[in-house]
């Protein structure tokens, strides 16, 4: 009787897991299915055919996919290869700490292009895909002007602390914030419009806001000063480079796929104020699929136009890391790391730059999300990326990142 597993049974959404099946004939024709619906009950599946071995057992780690959802030997391709059923949606983990993502794995006999009621499994499991560790506590922040929700990993502490920071789309994201308390990291996820009683929309950067964050998280008896970390994704890393440069407490900076210039919002601190480079919406391509390709709405940086809105990263004492998706269609993200880079003292930052991979760069094990609805846009936009290239980009980029931390923060304790 076939039989498959997956092991462990309950982990952390950013690390491996072994599926295996077993009990089925020599040579026989399979196909493996993963699915898990998100909180709002869409589905996202992957599929991959394959031939057992001698043995009659089939370990996507050791056996290739002959097809499917993809092909080739990828031990976590049922999970990197995740597409919703229904167009342009991504996959978000909303309630960290209530409840996982519960993958279903399912064996069929021979090559299931699609499903029905019909079709019924040889063999099925289901695993827990968590977005917190054990003992880590998340912590609601409603001090001063401040919003967001703090993760504290389990133990007495000082543990090194890190602000987390998303994109243009608002609200307050944060599966990043707890897979990095599960690495020993007290993480305050940090929202900065269109939450709570946060404006609804971003008319400015007030540095002032991002200054009281980190006075709110090094104030916690359970961080560790006196310097911390931040990390940012698109307008997030455009933010978390401008703490950088001008909060002398920011000693770690890493920056994803993000600009190195004011852009469509200015920059208010104390009496400085930074212009932005005004959007090109004209210049917007509507792809075949109907979304937005927005790579050419960004000014040319280096017009000598655009010199008034640069972030003055020449000022910036820490470190920086720039983790770069070479196929990015949101903006040309390696050329404004490279240009960061040119401005910024010598040894202070350094680029990973990564092939195929595209705009949203997430933690391991996170299917591609090429292209996808966000809170603001008339149509959903193009974020890029191949599958393969950016699962890679992933899994290396994520290692990188913990490192850097740990060594510009001090050991969080983590494992990798």
């Amino acid at each position: 009787m076939a039989e498959v597993t997956v092991t462990p049974r309950s982990s952390l959404a950013d690390r491996p897991v072994r599926v295996h099946v077993r009990g089925l004939a020599p040579s026989q024709l399979i196909t493996l299915r993963a699915w898990l619906r998100d909180e709002q009950g869409e589905r996202f599946q992957a599929r991959a055919f394959f031939r057992a071995d001698a043995m009659g057992e089939v370990d996507p780690g050791y056996h290739p996919a002959l097809g499917g959802s993809y092909s080739g030997l990828y031990p976590m391709g049922l999970l990197w290869f995740l597409q919703p059923d229904t167009p342009f949606r991504r996959l978000l983990k909303r309630d960290v700490t209530g409840s996982p993502f519960r993958i279903h794995v399912e064996v069929f006999r021979g090559i299931l292009l699609s499903d029905g009621p019909q079709d019924q499994p040889l063999a099925s499991c289901e695993a827990e895909r968590w977005f917190v560790g054990a003992g880590v506590q998340r912590v609601p922040i409603r001090e001063g002007r401040v919003r967001g929700a703090l993760f504290l990993p389990p133990g007495p502490g000082p543990f090194p602390g890190v602000v987390d920071l998303f994109g243009g789309a608002g609200g307050l994201i944060e599966f990043r914030a707890g897979l990095l308390a599960s690495r020993g990291f007290a993480v305050l996820a940090l929202a900065f419009f269109a939450y709570e009683d946060l404006p609804s929309t971003m008319t400015q950067l007030d540095l002032g806001y991002f200054e009281e964050a980190t006075a709110v998280l090094l104030q916690h008896p359970k961080v560790r000063g006196p310097g911390l970390g931040v990390i940012g994704v698109s307008k997030g890393a455009e933010v978390a480079l401008a703490m950088a440069s001008f909060l002398p407490l920011v000693v770690a900076t890493v920056w994803i796929n993000g600009t190195a210039f004011l852009h469509g919002n200015p920059l208010v601190y104390r009496d400085l104020r930074i212009p932005a480079i005004p959007y090109g919406l004209e210049r917007v391509l509507i792809t075949e699929m109907g979304a937005l390709d927005s790579s050419a709405v960004f000014n040319d940086p280096q017009h000598p136009t655009s010199r008034s809105s640069a972030i003055p990263v020449e000022r910036i004492k820490g470190k920086v890391l720039f983790v770069v998706g070479e196929a990015d269609r949101s903006l040309n993200s390696k050329l404004f790391a490279r240009l960061a880079m040119a401005r910024m003292p010598p040894g202070q930052g350094r680029i990973l730059s990564y092939p195929g991979a595209g705009h949203l760069i997430e933690p391991p094990c996170s299917p591609l999300c090429s292209m996808s609805c966000i809170r603001g846009s008339p149509r959903p936009l193009l974020w890029g990326g191949e599958a393969k290239a950016h699962a890679r980009a992933q899994e290396h980029s994520w290692k990188e990142i913990i490192r850097f931390l740990e060594r510009a923060l001090g050991c969080a304790g983590g494992k990798l």
